[in-house]
């Protein structure tokens, strides 16, 4: 039977925090865990290195992984920009865990990534922690659907305090300042996974009948900038606010679908409009006869999706989580709610798991309709049972 624990520590001595931590993570393990995860967060680089070595020195056999980052999840809290370590750890006796670390290497006129495993039919999700200011984190995602025969892949991108001098990936007794690492994980231990995007739609859904990469020229015929200015005039005048604050966009994952509601799209931001041009530019590649729809996000819609997407789960695996892995975007926590306690205490209450862990991300990595993809403002989560 699996048994998990978690622990978040903080201090200003980050080794002192990493030791404690750990001991109280695999304190109720009932044996030596199979699997470590940790994220570090430090002013010092050098200091979230040491706490990173001496979370996998009193790891003992423990596969082990984590990252540096901005903020980080565990023991039911969550901590932004202060010196702190989580530790979730776990002992999976159904579960088989396959390390990989993928590199990038130059390959003709492009880069090619490199140290992927291939799945085997028992695999049923991947963990995967990147550098994003080197590591080209999109395109991999975004093509592994194919690569990797559809396994959804969960994660975060790694950050620090001082930005891209201060990451750091921890994997099995090493540190690295660049690439990715990686679990693949299967077997009957893997309950699933779950991407809260937290936006709403407002306007009809729309096709869009001109574009080019990513700048949607035309929607049903008329010019893109012309129909958002039609649709923000219409709005009442709360959603005005919002859509006045950050707009959104969603690409519809299902064409074949009879309405496309909350849920049924890839949200991308809207990065730019053109009214001379009449274009909208947004953050993703977008074909003509695709289906889209306008999408804004506050504090209520974002906590409202989140507990309907993990309702829904726990519905759908009959209440079998008992442990999660938690990569929530930066831009959530205080930034989007009033504590940045938000989405771990929503993930524990609507599952009723004990042991959540995970960090405050600069992207979320998770899969929308059955394709994995690179996220912002989300909360992804892989879910464990006992």
């Amino acid at each position: 039977m699996a048994s998990f624990g978690d622990c978040l520590a903080t201090g200003a001595d980050l080794v002192s925090a990493a030791e404690r931590a750990v001991l109280q993570a695999t304190a109720s393990l009932g044996g030596p865990p199979d699997l470590v995860c940790f994220f570090v967060c430090g002013a010092d680089p050098e200091d979230v290195t040491l706490a990173g070595e001496r979370v996998m020195a009193l790891a003992g056999g423990a596969v082990t992984i984590g990252c540096s980052s901005t903020g980080v999840i565990g023991g039911g809290r969550g901590i932004e920009e202060q010196s702190a370590v989580s530790v979730w750890a776990a002992r999976l006796p159904e579960v088989d865990i396959t390390p990989f670390r993928l590199d990038v290497i130059p390959e003709g006129d492009h880069l090619a990534v490199v140290g992927m495993h291939e799945p085997t039919p028992a695999d049923r999700a991947a963990l995967l922690l990147v550098n994003p200011y080197e590591f080209p984190a999109q395109s991999f995602v975004e093509r592994s659907a194919d690569a990797l025969g559809g396994l959804p892949i969960v994660g975060g991108l790694a950050d620090g305090l001082r930005g891209q001098e201060s990451v750091r990936l921890f994997f099995d007794g090493e540190v690295a300042d660049c690439g990715a690492i990686g679990l693949l994980l299967g077997g009957p231990g893997i309950v699933g996974t779950v991407v809260s995007q937290g936006c709403r739609p407002v306007g009809p859904a729309m096709a869009v009948t001109k574009a080019e990469g990513n700048v949607i020229l035309e929607l049903a015929g008329t010019s893109a900038y012309e129909k958002l200015e039609n649709l923000v005039n219409a709005l009442p005048p709360e959603d005005q606010e919002l859509a006045a604050m950050g707009l959104h966009i969603g690409i519809a994952m299902d064409e074949y679908a009879d309405r496309h509601e909350r849920g049924d799209f890839l949200v991308r931001s809207v990065v730019g409009a053109d009214p001379e041009l009449g274009a909208l530019t947004i953050g993703d590649m977008v074909d003509v006869g695709q289906t889209v729809r306008f999408q804004v996000r506050d504090q209520s819609t974002a906590g409202g999706d989140l507990l309907e997407r993990l309702q829904l789960f726990d519905d759908d695996t009959s209440g079998r989580t008992a442990a999660a892995l938690l990569f929530s975007c930066s831009g959530r926590g205080t930034a989007m709610f009033s504590t940045a306690d938000h989405d771990v205490r929503s993930v524990r209450q609507a599952l009723g798991a004990d042991a959540v862990g995970g960090f405050f991300a600069a992207g979320e990595i998770g899969p929308v309709a059955g394709r994995n993809h690179v996220h912002s403002f989300t909360a992804c989560m892989i879910a464990f049972e006992s």
